[in-house]
């Protein structure tokens, strides 16, 4: 019995010692791709400054979550707002990071007097080029060699691969992506420019994504990269879905980024959500399982989840160049709320105190796999 015991502290002190020693993902992922994460204002303030700390410890690139966002940055005709945005970039830059700006072109969280005239009609296409053209050369411009990765356009297509009618496809038309990718370069010649959208892993969505960039490409359209978003669930994508979206995107010679990754681990009662921030959905307890903390079991089933999305984009480190994950803990993250208000959720590596999940490690573990 006193071996056995033995034998247990031994393996507990040791467990303890590897995880003193236990690389940041940073370090972990140095010379594959950047590792990044999506930060509120109160972290890149830091008045949460175990957030903030966090960040500086473990990523190497920083998205904002809402402070480039049109609503914010330009909620009126005229009128620009950085200095939420400005605060975030000095964040990054102080801590050596690579930051991107989220986002330029989007139909949400756009206002609607963007798309209007003074009278509240709709806009000519030439004055909403206009518009358009006046926005991103505001913002980019204001932050030119410092923002160096923006997504331009965001969001673009429907499920089944067809363009999304939203104002600027019903108003300008479809080379509205062309536009806002030229005035981005034409803004900001060094920054690199994407398109990001989600479930970019469905096969339909992956074959209207491929039709939509491959032309852009072809074309001379300045674009750089591509962005699955990775709004993952403990089903979708698969492994095979997600190796199919990497390689297709990446053959046409675009970099390939991980942008918004959390895996949800509560079930939903609407297939059909995927990251659809319009969807709100009524309140049941049924929906809302792990109120009290994730078991054991859930821990491990997510471990393996991220280490099998991690082991493609190893895999695939040739294209994928950066991941990022769209929060910092699972108590700050956005699946609490969404798409049903109130509902606990544990979708990042870190939790709610901020500790490192057991996902962490087995991620943390795909990194010394070989391409």
């Amino acid at each position: 019995m006193r071996l056995k015991l033995g034998v247990c502290v031994a393996f507990g002190l040791a467990v303890t010692a590897a995880r003193a020693v236990e690389p940041t993902l940073k370090e972990a992922f140095a010379g594959k791709f950047l590792v990044g994460t999506a930060l509120n204002e109160a972290q890149f303030d830091e008045r949460n400054a175990a957030d903030a700390a966090l960040v500086k410890k473990q990523f190497n690139s920083v998205s904002p979550e809402n402070v480039l966002k049109w609503e914010v940055v330009h909620p009126q005709p005229g009128k620009y707002n950085f200095a939420s945005a400005d605060r975030f970039v000095q964040f990054g830059e102080s801590n050596g990071m690579f930051v991107v700006g989220h986002v330029l072109i989007w139909h949400a969280q756009t206002p609607k007097w963007v798309f209007q005239d003074e009278g509240g009609q709709p806009l000519s296409r030439e004055a909403l080029v206009e518009r358009m053209r006046d926005h991103i050369h505001t913002v980019v411009g204001h932050y030119k060699g410092r923002i160096r990765g923006w997504d331009v356009v965001n969001e673009a297509l429907n499920e089944d691969g067809t363009m999304r009618q939203t104002p600027w496809m019903k108003i300008i038309g479809d080379d509205y992506l062309r536009l806002a990718f030229q005035f981005a370069h034409e803004a900001d010649p060094s920054a690199e420019l994407y398109y990001n959208d989600y479930s970019l892993e469905n096969e339909a969505k992956l074959k209207g994504a491929v039709a939509l960039l491959k032309p852009l490409k072809d074309g001379g359209v300045p674009v750089t990269g591509v962005g699955v978003q990775g709004h993952d669930n403990m089903q979708f994508p698969t492994v095979q879905q997600e190796e199919a979206a990497v390689s297709q995107l990446g053959a046409l010679g675009l970099k390939v980024m991980i942008t918004e990754l959390d895996v949800s681990v509560l079930p939903y009662p609407d297939a059909s959500t995927s990251a659809d921030i319009s969807k709100r959905l009524a309140e049941d307890p049924k929906w809302n399982p792990y109120p009290g903390g994730l078991p054991d079991q859930m821990q491990e089933a997510l471990a393996k989840r991220y280490a099998d999305l991690f082991g493609v984009f190893v895999k695939h480190s040739d294209v994928v160049s950066r991941v990022t994950f769209w929060g910092v803990t699972d108590g700050t993250s956005w699946l609490n709320n969404w798409p049903i208000r109130g509902r606990t959720n544990y979708p990042l590596l870190f939790d709610r105190n901020g500790k490192p999940k057991l996902a962490f490690a087995s991620v943390v573990g795909t990194a010394g796999k070989r391409n």
